[in-house]
């Protein structure tokens, strides 16, 4: 509004030649539409300049009026707006990640991929959850079990989901709805029982992660090989200052230099990273690979290196992490 009245002021001003106390009075009382008579009869151009300026203030009080309006009959418009914004970021999403669950797992989980600038999106049912972190995370409130939630959270368009609920059998109905939903999705889930494990994978989940088991021999390792667990610890991936491991498809390389081979892209010469894993398309893993070894479509290569070696990799074959 008051770039309105400024424009109001400098044409009045310049166009019909009037003072700048003039200029500032015309202003008001058009704007305001009070029906006081000029300061001193009007030319044609000032005409046209003050009804365009009376056009121009209808549509911004009118749009004004709605909006205070819609705020004063709304008893929510505040969580109404919020939830608008929400649902227009959600709309503009895609191959995104559907965390279900802001517990323990799913909160680290969050923030792992925030990390890493995954957008991703947390469907939690704890109002108290979501109104102490919704200035930093994208939520969805409902139960991940339903198919309408799922969907508000954009699962038709997202690449990964994450099912990080505390019990098994709420993580099995959110991975079969969700594969029903998305034949391509790539469902990760938690459970916490051995038999849920199988099910689990039966009812379309991809992998199936057990955190309990996964502690228990972590903390076996650092008593049977501390100094091996220690080193594997270092080899952190908390954000880009800290990256010490990178994985890169091979299409990442071969759009902009010829690569047959491991041998070809010479890696440790121009970046100072070593390739110490190799992911073919069909999924099989090999370890420490040979330089001769032949590169094919769709795979993948596990680079390790120090942080400032990683960002020339990145920046060198202009790889987005």
């Amino acid at each position: 509004m008051s770039t309105v009245v400024l424009i109001g002021v400098i044409g009045f001003r310049f166009i019909s030649n009037y003072s700048w106390l003039d200029a500032f009075y015309m202003t008001i009382i058009t704007l305001a539409t009070v029906g006081f008579g000029e300061v001193r009869p009007l030319d044609a151009n000032a005409k046209i300049f003050t009804a365009l300026l009376i056009i121009c203030s209808v549509i911004i009080f009118s749009y004004a009026i709605s909006v205070i309006t819609e705020y004063i009959l709304s008893r929510n418009s505040l969580q109404l707006l919020k939830k608008k914004k929400v649902k227009n970021q959600i709309n503009n999403l895609s191959n995104h990640v559907i965390v279900c669950g802001y517990g323990r797992n799913g909160m680290q989980a969050a923030e792992r991929l925030t990390a890493y600038n995954r957008p991703f999106i947390v469907i939690e049912r704890d109002k108290e959850i979501i109104e102490k972190y919704e200035e930093e995370i994208l939520f969805v409130e409902g139960d991940a079990n339903e198919d309408t939630i799922l969907l508000e959270a954009g699962v038709e368009r997202a690449s990964y989901l994450i099912a990080a609920l505390p019990d098994d059998a709420d993580n099995l109905f959110v991975v079969l709805s969700a594969r029903q939903l998305n034949k391509s999705l790539f469902i990760i889930s938690r459970a916490s029982k051995i038999t849920s494990q199988k099910k689990l994978l039966l009812g379309g989940a991809n992998k199936v992660i057990m955190p309990d088991k996964i502690g228990g021999d972590h903390m076996a390792s650092l008593v049977v090989i501390p100094d091996l667990i220690t080193f594997m610890d270092k080899l952190s991936m908390e954000g880009e200052h800290t990256t010490n491991l990178e994985e890169v498809a091979i299409e990442d390389f071969s759009d902009q230099v010829e690569c047959n081979s491991l041998r070809d892209l010479d890696l440790r010469r121009k970046t100072g990273c070593t390739i110490i894993g190799y992911i073919a398309p069909d999924g099989n893993y090999i370890i420490n690979p040979e330089a001769d070894l032949p590169l094919k479509p769709k795979s993948k290569v596990i680079v390790l290196g120090r942080p400032e070696q990683i960002r020339k990799l990145n920046e060198m074959f202009h790889i987005q992490t």
